[in-house]
Parts: C-alpha cells; sequence; structure tokens
C-alpha cells in the first residue's frame, strides 16, 4: 500500500501559462530590475513545482465559484496566482497572472473562452 505521500501529480503548464510567466518577467525585468524578476520567477516555478505533491491544497478562486464552477483551483506566491486544474494525475496549469488585476475577465477569457 502506498501513502498519499507517494503519490506525484505531473504538472503541466499550458502555452498561455508559459507566455504568463515570460511576460511577468519581462515587466519586472524592465520596470524593476533583472534580479527581481529572476527571484519571482523562481519563486512561481518553485509554486508550481510544490503543486506535484499537494495540488488539493489549493482553494477554488472566488470568481470562478461566484459562477459554480469548482474544476479550477488556485495557489499563489503574493500577488500572483496561478490557476490549475486538476486532472487523471496531472496538474494543469492555466493561468499564472497578478492578482490585482480584473481577475474576473482574466479568468473568463482565458478559463471560459468569454
Amino acid at each position: 500500500m502506498t501513502s498519499s505521500k507517494d503519490t506525484r501529480y505531473e504538472v503541466l503548464l499550458t502555452e498561455g501559462a508559459e507566455q504568463d510567466l515570460e511576460a511577468l518577467h519581462d515587466y519586472i525585468a524592465e520596470f524593476d530590475c533583472v534580479e527581481n524578476a529572476n527571484y519571482v520567477l523562481d519563486q512561481l516555478m518553485e509554486v508550481v513545482e510544490s503543486l506535484s505533491q499537494f495540488p488539493e491544497r489549493g482553494n477554488y478562486p472566488k470568481e470562478l465559484v461566484v459562477l459554480g464552477i469548482k474544476e479550477y483551483r488556485q495557489t499563489s506566491f503574493k500577488p500572483y496566482r496561478v490557476i490549475y486544474r486538476i486532472a487523471r494525475g496531472q496538474v494543469i496549469i492555466y493561468l499564472i497572472a497578478d492578482g490585482r488585476r480584473d481577475m474576473q475577465s482574466v479568468l473568463a477569457r482565458r478559463l471560459l473562452g468569454a
């Protein structure tokens, strides 16, 4: 019998999530400094990689819960939010965004195709 600690999920980033990381890095590098951009990217990657062991720890994004949608979860490296879904042994990252943005419209566009 294997314990749940041994269960590892494969973590996949969608093309959109990869572009989010690139855009965040570029933005911070341009308006702050490359060192801080690298730090934020490293921290976000740690958060992403940690989902391979504990994907259920994330809560449901409130912007989706009000629409009755509970298939997506989120975790964060504040103020950045990582939106993902757990499916058949995989954690699929859909969105990595600054939580200070209008998340309702960002989520609607990316996840709901609105």
